[in-house]
């Protein structure tokens, strides 16, 4: 429950499981800002022994995620995908807290620390049980939107501080030349 990073061992077998639309949208509004997956991926993994990590993503239809999921790619992330889902009401629904708890579930044997990068209180029980397995759990999320009772569940709960972020650049604005002759 230590802010603090602690010891850890280079032969520790690390799975990284993230919650990509919470983490977006976190970043959005609590930062004005995007996640930087890279930082993300060394501060999850932190020198320890990485076996999987997996990137979970809501696919919308009027978003062209084809260069995001590229870039995940590249960064060393597998991507799981699925459909954002239109109800009746007009309504969306899509999320993959069932998909990401069956993996860390089905994982865990595999694994000696798992970092769930999100601040969804869903996830609570699933800490639980995976500590009952053995299993060392630590979050990554932004503090203003993690819920309290997940952060007391882990091990280990690092915030999401400026070093994860991507700041959009300010822009200089340079008055425009008088087209004026004299």
């Amino acid at each position: 429950m230590s802010n603090k990073l602690t010891k850890f061992s280079q032969y520790q077998r690390v799975g990284v499981f993230v919650d990509v639309q919470n983490m977006f949208y976190s970043a959005k509004r609590i930062s004005n800002a995007k996640l930087d997956f890279n930082r993300l991926m060394e501060k999850a993994v932190r020198g320890r022994q990485l076996i999987r990590a997996i990137c979970y993503v809501v696919e919308n239809p009027e978003i062209d995620q084809t260069g995001f999921v590229e870039m995940l790619k590249q960064n060393g992330y597998e991507i799981k995908s699925k459909a954002l889902r239109m109800r009746a009401d007009g309504s969306s629904k899509a999320d993959w807290d069932m998909g990401m708890a069956i993996d860390a579930v089905s994982l865990a044997q595999k694994l000696d620390i798992i970092v769930i990068v999100s601040g969804d209180g869903d996830f609570v029980d699933l800490v639980y049980h995976l500590k009952s397995l053995g299993v060392s759990v630590e979050a990554i999320s932004f503090l203003p939107s993690t819920n309290e009772d997940l952060i007391k569940a882990v091990d280990l709960h690092v915030p999401v501080e400026d070093d994860l972020l991507l700041k959009p650049r300010k822009r200089t604005w340079i008055p425009k030349k008088s087209s004026k002759s004299s």
